[in-house]
């Protein structure tokens, strides 16, 4: 049975906690969150304990960590966890530094610990289904990618000063996604970006829609589109065309009535929120790291799939603001 600190007890470490109290191979044996209280109700719904960050790294019975911190927190928190042979999952973005990813890296390197990145849309059971007929082959070769991500309305501007701009922020689980199912890197990349929702955000210094093409060596191409605002609900789409054929997934629905009157064909709305659209996303990845610590195999995505997604947001953000196509070795 592992023992598994959380660190962060927030509504993504409540959600990772779920999943730990589902599973029958690991339990939640310590929480911490710089808010007592979150801290307190958490550890009252796992039966655990309430420790500082320092007392669970400290701990030999703790197996593994979970860090659902803010973001500026992962890079210490990693590199304590680390030095403490903690196995580690690690929400995305890893840092919204590329060398401080990196130094993440090597540090993790340094002390042979299996670390996790938490792309969870790679376990929505919908995209990976479409992943595995892929990889099938029963639409030949893969030749363009399509990604829709597209959220019901824009987070406060609070966040959004501090998230690190919609490609590191939003479009990260899409560029995560577009070498996901590519099968191959990406060598070159456009974006382009506006304000069309807020202008607030303009002038946070951020973008509320925006637009990535990339091409791989062979030719390969991935568009994505990313917008703060769907006024009919929680878009998350993928279609993927190939030699063979063309395969796709759908929207999941609030539920799956539809009804017909002269008026035409009726259905329900998305669902509203990523916690509820994704919510077998998040319980399949954390029994992937759990399995995977289990069996002594270690997890994915890992931390260089994590350096990837940023160096490809870090060049989006960077091409919007030129206008320049930017290029990869």
């Amino acid at each position: 049975m592992l023992n598994i600190g959380i660190l962060g007890c927030g509504r993504i470490g409540q959600v990772h906690a779920r999943a730990i109290m589902a599973s029958e191979h690991a339990r939640v044996g310590a929480v911490s969150d710089f808010m007592p209280e979150a801290a307190q109700a958490l550890a009252k719904k796992t039966g655990s304990i309430v420790l500082t960050s320092d007392e669970i790294f400290a701990d030999s019975a703790i197996d593994a960590v979970i860090i659902g911190t803010p973001t500026t927190t992962h890079y210490d928190l990693i590199h304590q966890a680390a030095a403490a042979g903690k196995a580690i999952f690690c929400e995305k973005p890893v840092d919204l530094n590329s060398d401080r990813i990196r130094a993440c890296l090597k540090v993790i390197e340094q002390h042979n610990v299996p670390f996790m990145v938490a792309f969870n849309r790679r376990f929505d059971p919908n995209f990976s289904a479409l992943k595995s007929r892929i990889d099938a082959g029963e639409i030949g070769e893969v030749e363009l990618v399509t990604i829709l991500s597209r959220d019901p309305s824009p987070p406060p501007i609070d966040y959004i000063k501090s998230s690190g701009g919609i490609f590191r922020d939003m479009m990260i689980h899409d560029l995560d996604m577009a070498r996901f199912l590519l099968g191959e890197e990406p060598v070159s990349l456009h974006a382009s970006g506006a304000c069309l929702v807020d202008p607030e955000i303009g002038q946070a210094g951020d973008y509320d829609t925006a637009a990535v093409t990339m091409q791989t060596t062979s030719g390969k191409i991935c568009q994505i589109s990313n917008s703060r605002r769907a006024s009919y609900g929680y878009d998350q789409r993928i279609e993927v065309h190939g030699s063979k054929g063309m395969i796709r997934a759908h929207n999941l629905l609030e539920n799956s009535v539809e009804i017909a009157t002269q008026d035409g064909y009726q259905r329900a709305p998305t669902m509203n929120f990523f916690l509820e659209r994704y919510e077998a996303a998040y319980a399949h990845e954390l029994a992937h790291f759990i399995s995977c610590l289990s069996k002594g195999i270690a997890p994915t995505p890992d931390g260089e799939d994590g350096l990837k997604a940023q160096l490809l947001a870090d060049a989006a953000s960077a091409s919007c603001a030129d206008g320049l196509l930017k290029t990869f070795k």
